[in-house]
């Protein structure tokens, strides 16, 4: 990565014992303690959600987003969120659900905040990533092997109008001490927004692109807010050597997943579109589908309340194996 424009973060686990939040190492050290690499590909499940910063009661909306993701039966194994104000972030870490399952980003302060008003976080199932915290418990030692390990975890800066950067996370597959293996790279973005922006975003995807190609990296994905208002944006994955996961499983011509607009009637001309994507390079996409945000009520004094979506985007979850 372009070490002017990097910032190291690190992802942090919730230890009850304190009632605070730790940092975890960011080393390749944990899954070699298996004997050998897994014969077959891992599957995982991904939640993006843009958060929506500006709408009335951020607090409760992220809430009740979060109350809906973090569903027991239907739980994803990463999230990725963006949009988030600085509150809103400490409301997160502060969620039961999430201090119980998760590893989260940016625990340790608030510098990702300085000079923007909203940032992504990404969050990691602490059943499914093995970090340095996790009790060494005999009964749990097949478990622990077969979790995938925890590489460098970076905010990148992007060129930008509006202060935006990629927040990246690195994993990596259990493997044999004498043979490590390669990192996929997750990262989760919001691209700059509104049409006078495009080369902005032209550019920011193809530093993004040259991430999944690094050494040492075999690949990952991309998602989040893209902000693909335009057929020009829509072409940018294509050029950079990109899947988009919607395409190869709903194809052109199959539901639009339009994320942003949906349902609503507009003067700026606009319409609903797939602002929210998931862009692959070397990981294959199982199922994908739309997910709807819920309503929450709005009061006003002297007036029947309103109930609005608790955010303008709807989220996007993800089937995919690496």
């Amino acid at each position: 990565m372009v070490a002017s424009r990097l910032c190291q973060r690190a992802l942090s686990v919730f230890k009850p014992s304190n009632r605070q939040w730790a940092p975890v190492s960011s080393s390749r050290c944990a899954p070699s303690r298996v004997t050998q690499r897994l014969a077959q590909p891992s599957r995982f499940s991904l939640i993006t959600q843009n958060l929506d910063a500006f709408s009335s009661r951020p607090i409760a909306r992220a809430k009740l987003l979060l109350d809906g993701i973090l569903e027991e039966s239907n739980r994803p194994d990463v999230i990725f969120l963006q949009e988030v104000a600085s509150d809103v972030h400490t409301a997160i870490l502060a969620h039961p659900k999430v201090r119980e399952a998760f590893l989260v980003t940016d625990a340790q302060d608030q510098t990702s905040f300085e000079g923007v008003p909203f940032v992504n976080m990404t969050l990691l199932s602490s059943k499914r990533f093995a970090f340095d915290l996790e009790p060494q418990k005999e009964e749990g030692a097949a478990e622990r092997g077969e979790k995938f390990g925890l590489g460098p975890v970076s905010r990148l800066a992007l060129p930008s109008k509006y202060g935006r950067c990629a927040l990246s996370v690195d994993i990596i597959p259990p493997a044999a001490p004498s043979t490590p293996a390669a990192a996929y790279r997750l990262v989760n973005v919001h691209l700059d927004s509104l049409g006078d922006t495009l080369p902005y975003r032209t550019e920011q995807l193809e530093i993004l692109a040259n991430l999944l190609r690094e050494p040492g990296c075999a690949g990952g994905l991309i998602a989040g807010d893209f902000n693909a208002i335009s057929s020009d944006d829509h072409a940018l994955l294509d050029r950079n050597g990109l899947v988009d996961a919607w395409v190869a499983l709903h194809g052109e011509e199959g539901p639009d997943g339009a994320t942003w607009g949906v349902g609503v009637e507009r003067d700026d001309g606009l319409r609903a579109g797939r602002l929210d994507k998931v862009a692959m390079l070397g990981v294959e996409a199982k199922d994908m589908e739309t997910t709807r945000p819920p309503l929450i009520e709005v009061t006003k004094p002297a007036e029947d309340s309103d109930y609005i979506p608790c955010s303008d985007h709807h989220g996007l979850r993800l089937g995919f194996t690496v």
